[in-house]
């Protein structure tokens, strides 16, 4: 089953997660504000793998991260639930950006 790391608290998340409902797809959302243990485990593949390089450098968390059934991360919600045959603009949410500038998230 695919594994998302994220927060409630970030629209990209909420829409992730949110299009992931919408088009019946099985998740385990890993909610890193509610415990330290799976910030820790979300961290060691912020701070380890490539895919999340250009987030550290325009100070971005990097969430929601996915992690594949076959280990493989991800970045790209939208490309994975259209692989499903899904669409994954059935839920856009209606929070604001989260960015510090206000750019998006």
């Amino acid at each position: 089953m695919v594994k998302i790391y994220g927060t409630m608290k970030c629209p990209d998340c909420v829409r992730c997660t949110g299009n992931m409902d919408a088009n019946g797809l099985e998740y385990e959302f890993i909610d890193i504000n509610a415990d330290l243990k799976a910030l820790k485990q979300f961290l060691i593949y912020r701070d380890t793998l490539p895919i999340f390089d250009h987030c550290k450098e325009i100070y971005d968390i990097g969430v929601p991260a996915m992690v594949l059934e076959d280990g493989t991360v991800t970045l790209k919600w939208p490309d994975y639930i259209r692989s499903k045959g899904g669409d994954p603009s059935l839920f856009s949410g209606d929070m604001d950006a989260c960015s510090a500038d206000g750019s998006g998230c």
